[in-house]
């Protein structure tokens, strides 16, 4: 069944010279060093690891706009363009200010474009510039949209400002919904996705990593209202990455793409209640996730109309 909530055509990028960003190491707490692999072999195993996961989507019936990232750039983290832009219904696309300076030059105008050949978009509204004001907003890393109820549900970080959220929300007519965060060593966690993931029916969140009970609540309350199961996840599952999945919509239905690791960090109930609404799948990424993402991060939903 097709939801607005569950994109069935997306866009991933097969970096080539892929590795953990350094620029990015400091806040984002997921972020791991390899020890058994060169720089080479990490970026050839990442390479690969996007190739086989654009395939699989694809075998499920999700339409991969595949784009490989040469390396003529310094973009380590290109494998995660879900950061840098966003798509919604009615013909809108948003591009964004990202905190780290090697980011900013994974915007790439040639995906904007083949997104205008194939899709209907009608207006790209462009925030990149608030990079110089030292306000940024990561997309749906920053943000987890519930598109269904129109909320933007937003942990504070670096990599989600108040006054870059409010003109996003105002523009795109999303409510948003701010919390704050802090893992066991009390950091904030660096992006909304890692521990939160909405669905159509069900909503898996991370509620231990909530700084304030009472707003826990509030945003437990207002998933419940909009119809979601909820999900709750032990931190030690969204250390897994069981937060950074996405429902997408395949040939046969809906599914949830989440890597082996996210997978098998789940119990048998948690899996139940998934399986009810969406079928999941799973996809191997373990050295992509060295980078401190996972596959909900991989992947860029298009909200947007096919042309004929």
């Amino acid at each position: 069944m097709m939801s607005i909530q569950a994109p069935s055509s997306v866009v991933t990028i097969r970096p080539h010279c892929f590795r953990p960003n350094s620029e990015t190491a400091k806040d984002n707490a997921f972020q791991r060093t390899p020890t058994d692999a060169s720089t080479a072999q990490v970026a050839e195993l990442a390479r690969d690891e996007v190739t086989r996961a654009a395939a699989q989507l694809e075998a499920e019936g999700v339409r991969v706009h595949l784009f490989d990232d040469n390396g003529a750039y310094d973009t380590p983290d290109s494998v995660f363009p879900n950061n840098w832009f966003s798509t919604h219904p009615g013909g809108h696309v948003a591009l964004y200010p990202m905190y780290s300076p090697n980011r900013r030059r994974e915007r790439r105008a040639d995906v904007i474009e083949m997104l205008k050949q194939r899709y209907r978009v009608q207006d790209v509204i462009d925030y990149s510039g608030l990079e110089q004001d030292g306000l940024f907003l990561e997309g749906t890393g920053a943000m987890v949209f519930d598109h269904l109820a129109r909320v933007a549900y937003t942990a504070r970080s670096n990599r989600a400002n108040p006054i870059a959220l409010e003109r996003f929300s105002t523009h795109f007519n999303f409510e948003p919904m701010v919390f704050g965060t802090a893992d066991a060593a009390g950091r904030a966690v660096y992006h909304t996705n890692v521990l939160m993931c909405v669905a159509t029916d069900f909503a898996m969140v991370g509620f231990d990593l909530f700084e304030d009970a009472n707003r826990a609540a509030e945003v437990r309350a207002r998933l419940h209202e909009s119809g979601r199961e909820i999900i709750e996840l032990a931190s030690a599952q969204i250390a897994d990455f069981a937060g950074n999945a996405i429902e997408l919509c395949g040939s046969g239905g809906r599914i949830l793409a989440m890597s082996t690791r996210a997978a098998a960090s789940l119990r048998p109930e948690q899996k139940g209640i998934i399986e009810r609404s969406a079928r999941i799948v799973v996809i191997p990424v373990p050295t992509i996730e060295l980078a401190g993402g996972s596959v909900r991060c991989m992947i860029a939903g298009i909200h947007l109309s096919a042309r004929n």
